[in-house]
C-alpha cells in the first residue's frame, strides 16, 4: 500500500480528501500545518506529499523549499483556482504538480496514480547508458546529473524532463509531448506546468538560466536541447 502524507489545514477539507483517497487504497498521515507536516515527514515513510500552499504557521512554498533540502519525494500542491501566480511559485518551490481548489477527489486520485506510476517507471527501466551535453552528463544508470563533474540535485521530475530532451536531442518538443511524455497524461495539465519545470531545470543546469544555451526555446512550440 502506498503512502500519503496530507498537509492541509482545513479539517473538512483534509478528512474529507483522505477519507476518498483512502477508498482509493493508499495509506493517508494527515498534517494541520507546516511545522506538524515537516516533522511527521522525518518518521513517515511517504511516497508522496499533499500540500496546501495556505497554511497558518508557515507557507507551503516554506514546507516544500524545506522538504526539497533533504528528499525529492514527490509533491502535489493544492491551490485556489485563481492562484496562478502561487501555482507558478509553487512549482518553482520544488513542487512535481499542483490540483486546485475546489478538489475534486477523482481527479485527485488521477494525478497521484500518474505521478506515482512515473517515478516507479523511471526506477524500474534505467539502462546503463549515460549522454553528455557540453558540462552536463546525465547518468541513467544512477539516476544522477553531473555538471562539471559535481551532482546536481533534481527532482524525479526534473530528471525525467531531462531525459527526455536528450532521448530527442536536436528535436523541438512541444508542451503537450512533455506533458503526456513526462507527467503522464494529455488532458490533466497546462502549459505552465511544463514551462515552470523547464525554468526550475535550466537554473540547475546551465551556466546562464536566463539565456539558456543548452535547454533552449521554440517560440510559440516548445523547446530543445541543444545537441
Amino acid at each position: 500500500m502506498e503512502s500519503l502524507l496530507f498537509i492541509e489545514d482545513d479539517d473538512a477539507i483534509r478528512l474529507a480528501l483522505s477519507l476518498a483517497l483512502e477508498d482509493e487504497g493508499y495509506s493517508v498521515r494527515q498534517a494541520a500545518n507546516g511545522s506538524e507536516g515537516l516533522v511527521a515527514f522525518e518518521s513517515y515513510s511517504a511516497d508522496l506529499i499533499l500540500l496546501d500552499l495556505r497554511l497558518p504557521d508557515m507557507s507551503g512554498f516554506e514546507v516544500c523549499r524545506a522538504l526539497r533540502v533533504k528528499s525529492i519525494v514527490p509533491i502535489i500542491i493544492i491551490t485556489a483556482q485563481t492562484d496562478t501566480v502561487d501555482m507558478v511559485a509553487g512549482l518553482e518551490a520544488g513542487a512535481d504538480d499542483y490540483v486546485t481548489k475546489p478538489v475534486v477527489p477523482k481527479e485527485l486520485a488521477a494525478r497521484i496514480r500518474a505521478l506515482l506510476r512515473r517515478v516507479h517507471l523511471q526506477d524500474a527501466s534505467a539502462v546503463p547508458a549515460a549522454s553528455v551535453f557540453g558540462d552536463i552528463e546525465l547518468r541513467r544508470e544512477q539516476g544522477i546529473v553531473l555538471k562539471s563533474g559535481k551532482e546536481v540535485s533534481l527532482t524525479k521530475t526534473e530528471f525525467r524532463l531531462l531525459v527526455e530532451f536528450a532521448d530527442h536531442a536536436g528535436a523541438v518538443l512541444s508542451r503537450d509531448q512533455l506533458l503526456e511524455r513526462v507527467w503522464g497524461y494529455e488532458y490533466l495539465g497546462d502549459s505552465r506546468l511544463v514551462d515552470a519545470h523547464v525554468r526550475r531545470l535550466r537554473v540547475k543546469v546551465e551556466e546562464h538560466p536566463d539565456h539558456p544555451k543548452l535547454i533552449v526555446t521554440a517560440r510559440g512550440v516548445g523547446y530543445r536541447l541543444i545537441d
